[in-house]
């Protein structure tokens, strides 16, 4: 599973990779752990479904956006919230363990279902993802990027959770799919567990993605080529 994620720290690099305008100095931080603020894009026109004027998590959306493309960029926390959470202490509990979701159950998952269903697909900005090197016999935490040193755009679902005090989280996960037969994923995480990878989109894929009918966008649930990827263990 993957818990930990580099986001996109130069902000030249949202306008040229993503179409988007870069979020507030500061606002993100280097390494994003479940429950820490962080940022995705979705297609601008989910925002009228989701963005009354005093919503707390302010849309950090794009000045000057391609009207074919309409992205923008919102910040949420990493962790979903599936809307039927009852308080803010159920949601704190569950998120961390919603940092993830498995593609191939998105349509029978109760906390997935309604954002799979609903098209509120996204895409996270990250330029390495991290996962643990069990084969020395301990635990080496390893950086996984493109070879090319490029961002990676990264498969999700968001969601908007309204407590009845008129608190709102917003929050995204990342899709994940089987990597067992995965040339370089499966030498990661826990032995004898299946392996797992975030569902890392093809740059040219991502309006596509965003705007897909549901069944057509199962098409984009697919490993990334591992030549396209390095790993490298983390230097302490």
């Amino acid at each position: 599973m993957t818990v930990h994620y580099e986001s996109v720290q130069l902000d030249a690099l949202y306008p040229d990779a993503f179409d988007v305008a870069a979020p507030e100095a500061g606002s993100v931080g280097r390494d994003v752990w479940p429950r820490k603020p962080a940022v995705f894009i979705r297609k601008r026109a989910a925002a009228a479904a989701d963005s009354p004027p005093a919503e707390p998590t302010a849309d950090l959306a794009t000045e000057g956006a391609k009207p074919e493309h309409a992205r923008e960029l919102v910040a949420g926390q990493f962790g979903l919230v599936p809307p039927w959470v009852k308080s803010a202490s159920d949601a704190k509990l569950r998120s961390p363990k919603l940092v993830n979701a498995r593609s191939e159950t998105v349509t029978t998952s109760n906390n997935l279902r309604g954002a799979w269903l609903g098209a509120q697909r996204c895409i996270v900005p990250m330029m390495a993802f991290f996962e643990d090197d069990f084969r020395s016999g301990k635990a080496v935490p390893t950086r996984i990027a493109r070879v090319d040193g490029k961002p990676m755009g990264v498969a999700g679902l968001w969601e908007r959770w309204s407590g009845a005090d008129g608190q709102i989280i917003i929050s995204f996960t990342l899709l994940t799919v089987n990597a067992n037969s995965h040339a370089l994923m499966h030498r990661y995480q826990q032995p004898g567990a299946e392996k797992r990878m975030p569902a890392v989109l093809n740059e040219g894929a991502y309006d596509a993605w965003l705007t897909a009918h549901p069944e057509k966008a199962r098409e984009f649930m697919r490993a990334y080529p591992a030549n396209w990827l390095t790993a490298n263990p983390v230097q302490k």
